[in-house]
């Protein structure tokens, strides 16, 4: 260990530093929430928003044979505005489960990702009756 100034730094062989400078100052600690930066992308966020709209849909029985949620995100200083575009079975109450993608969104990305969500946008964009879903697997086979 190298002294210099009052200050300590750590060094690797041939005098070279053995990676990120650091720096001790007697007498002063550093919270650990002070000492760095976090940036969660907007992609991790939206895979977050989708998997909770999933789970939104998924209460009270099985997955939705639709296809799964997608969503996308714009994350502007710890503020995540979600859009959220989904297939829904029908009949059923669609109003009843845009609301509950909501709340589930609102609440996950909030608790895991620390960030205020003013706003969910949900879009159907597709309704799957029993009949159509028997159609289009009568084609496929």
């Amino acid at each position: 260990m190298t002294r210099v100034s009052g200050e300590s730094t750590a060094a690797g062989e041939a005098g070279e530093p053995a990676g990120p400078r650091a720096v001790v100052r007697p007498g002063r600690t550093v919270a650990a929430a002070d000492r760095g930066a976090l940036r969660i992308a907007d992609r991790v966020v939206a895979k977050i928003a989708a998997h909770a709209a999933r789970e939104a849909l998924s209460v009270g029985g099985p997955p939705p044979e639709a296809a799964p949620p997608h969503a996308t995100v714009i994350v502007h200083h710890e503020v995540a505005r979600v859009r959220i575009s989904l297939e829904l079975d029908y009949p059923s109450d669609i109003g009843g489960q845009c609301t509950a993608v909501r709340h589930q969104v609102v609440q996950r990305v909030e608790a895991l990702a620390g960030m205020e969500v003013p706003e969910v946008a949900v879009q159907v964009e597709r309704l799957h009756s029993v009949q159509t879903r028997g159609a289009a697997q009568g084609r496929t086979q």
